[in-house]
């Protein structure tokens, strides 16, 4: 459900991610290589679950977004009270474009080569959308940051 939660919108289509990957595992347990960890195989099979409900439902309605091209100075130090769950939440706000690109870089270790063939976009593309997501999440997080210090000082 971890794995699922980092590449939706919401906890509704993560649920309906995992079982559609559940239902993947179901139908190719004999695909599974016995002696290999199957956690790791779970996890791939949810990620790639994952990649095909981008596929079906979100690719086609996502448009660039050039908001991320405005520049506005950092204060790193409203970020040192941000918790881990505020920075999973400011991920889940990326477009699911930008989300998937840096789930997939960022967190799963896919390299560029490899979410250009799975996503069926170019290695440039791949690059572009990380990028504009590490600047989208900064500023989301800078936001959070200083909403969060602000509110800590005022409450």
């Amino acid at each position: 459900m971890g794995v699922c939660l980092r590449y939706s919108k919401s906890r509704e289509e993560a649920i309906e991610i995992v079982n559609d990957g559940f239902m993947k595992i179901f139908n190719n347990l004999d695909k599974y290589t016995v002696g290999r960890p199957f956690k790791g195989w779970l996890r791939r099979v949810m990620i790639n679950a994952s990649i095909d409900h981008y596929r079906k439902y979100e690719k086609h309605y996502n448009t660039l977004d050039i908001s991320y091209a405005q520049y506005q100075p950092t204060a790193e130090a409203a970020l040192d009270n941000l918790s881990a769950e505020e920075i999973l939440n400011a991920v889940s706000q990326l477009p699911p474009s930008y989300r998937l690109a840096f789930n997939l870089y960022v967190v799963d270790g896919f390299k560029h080569e490899e979410i250009a063939n799975k996503l069926g976009i170019s290695v440039g593309t791949s690059k572009s959308n990380l990028s504009i997501a590490r600047s989208k999440l900064q500023k989301i997080l800078m936001k959070e940051g200083i909403e969060h210090k602000t509110g800590e000082n005022n409450g």
